[in-house]
């Protein structure tokens, strides 16, 4: 009977959607993963400063929020495959325009402006991939809830995290351009895979001209106000997701030179295996999404909690001034982001419909990249003039406006924030078969009160 069940949630179309989204995911970040330990140590190398460092990052940031929407046009018009093909593109053309710059010795403002580009590219990668994931599974019989499917997705991301970061720290160990240029041929391969296995299913591509264009990106930037900030539950989700993104987009490349500073070492190779531990803790808390998904329950429980030890934890990692403390305190820190991660985008994809979905996501990234920008510039302006130590405890401190965020979208209520796991009725006090699957991958959207909507036709 277990079998059956299995069958009947994961069809065969449903489960070849999922091995593609898992494997194009998975050899992304890996790619991506390679420089993530080393970039702040790159960076300082070709001769900037900690705080043009951040402003570097901060106008990767800036590039995120810029083009968000317009490349959410491309998602939601050309197609999800066309939209990841691109992202692939200009990441990897990016990528080789760093290590150039570096070796020309060229200035803050140099590398500005190639890492706004490379925030195109992933703004490309952001709303696709989730959109096609959920509209392919829709069309194709998929009946389960979409928890543990995000968190399994991190999982493999975080292993392909894990393997990247720890090579990109070795490569760095030889020539910290290395891992860019390895980054570069990967995305290649990449490519070569999407371009194979990629199909749009449950949502048809259409063509837009030159003329159209500006049209198309007013309407899918008024369609991310509607059906995203004008929505009083989505707005909480996203202005907790800008405030904890602000210090977390900063606090990973700054934990680079910090934790090197307080082991009182410069070997590069340790960033790498830092990073590495960074993997292995979102991967934790990606399980306790997996396990906490089985049982009934609100997903603002896990929120909740999440942001409760990610500002805890933060403010720990600036107090201490040993390494090992440090260490564990922030990756307490990314493990929460761990369990926050998947679990955001479960709540979100069940209010958004299909048509508006990549635009909405992307909308999404958008505040939370907003966030990055000040987080990044003020922060990196604080640990520069004074220690990056107390730039943690602020920014650590910063995130617990999270909390009252949370606890007011959980006081709202709604369908979207319940979990009806595969244990329910069995081993917890709820009857799944008395609930509505409100997890469930549906093609109908639900409006502010929670009430199902019909899905408004975009064009």
């Amino acid at each position: 009977m277990a079998e059956v069940a299995v069958a009947a949630v994961h069809p065969p179309e449903s489960r070849r959607v999922l091995t593609g989204y898992y494997t194009l995911a998975g050899l992304y970040t890996l790619s991506a993963a390679l420089i993530w330990g080393v970039n702040t140590l790159f960076l300082l190398d070709a001769g900037l400063s900690f705080f043009e460092v951040f402003v570097a990052n901060a106008a990767f940031s800036v590039g995120l929020v810029v083009f968000e929407i317009p490349t959410g046009v491309v998602a939601d018009t050309l197609g999800r495959r066309m939209s990841f093909l691109f992202s692939v593109s200009v990441l990897g053309g990016t990528t080789l325009l760093y290590v150039g710059l570096a070796q020309i010795g060229a200035g803050v403002v140099a590398f500005a402006i190639v890492s706004v580009f490379m925030g195109l590219g992933f703004t490309f990668y952001s709303g696709a991939m989730e959109a096609w994931l959920v509209d392919a599974l829709g069309v194709t019989g998929f009946r389960g809830i979409l928890d543990p499917v995000f968190a399994r997705g991190q999982q493999i991301t975080g292993v392909a995290m894990l393997v990247g970061t720890i090579g990109g720290g070795l490569l760095g160990q030889v020539d910290l351009a290395f891992p860019y240029l390895v980054r570069s041929a990967l995305l290649a391969a990449v490519f070569v895979v999407a371009y194979i296995v990629m199909h749009d299913l449950g949502f048809t591509p259409r063509r837009v001209t030159a003329r159209e264009l500006p049209g198309e990106v007013a309407r899918n930037g008024k369609a991310g106000v509607e059906f995203g900030w004008g929505q009083r539950r989505l707005r909480l989700l996203m202005l907790a997701a800008c405030v904890q993104g602000g210090f977390f987009t900063w606090a990973f490349y700054a934990s680079q030179p910090y934790l090197l500073e307080l082991l009182d070492s410069d070997a590069i190779w340790v960033s790498g295996f830092v990073a590495a531990g960074v993997a292995l803790s979102m991967i934790a808390g990606n399980q306790v999404v997996n396990v906490a998904s089985r049982y009934c329950g609100r997903r603002t429980t896990l929120l909740l909690a999440a942001a409760a030890l990610q500002t805890f934890a933060a403010v720990v990692m600036g107090l201490s001034g040993s390494f090992w403390v440090a260490l564990g305190a922030f990756l307490l820190v990314t493990a929460s982001m761990g369990v926050t991660s998947p679990v955001r985008s479960a709540y979100l994809h069940q209010i958004v419909p299909t048509e508006q979905r990549a635009t909405v996501v992307s909308f999404d990234s958008m505040v939370s990249s907003a966030g990055g920008i000040g987080g990044q510039v003020g922060l990196g302006a604080l640990g520069e003039a004074r220690a990056v130590g107390s730039a943690f405890v602020v920014g650590g401190v910063a995130t617990a406006a999270s909390i009252p965020l949370l606890a007011k979208l959980r006081r709202l209520g709604s369908s979207a924030d319940h979990i009806v796991g595969e244990r329910a009725g069995v081993e917890s006090l709820c009857a799944a078969s008395g609930l509505p699957a409100v997890s469930a991958v549906e093609p109908t959207a639900l409006d502010e009160h929670g009430l199902a909507v019909a899905a408004p036709h975009a064009g």
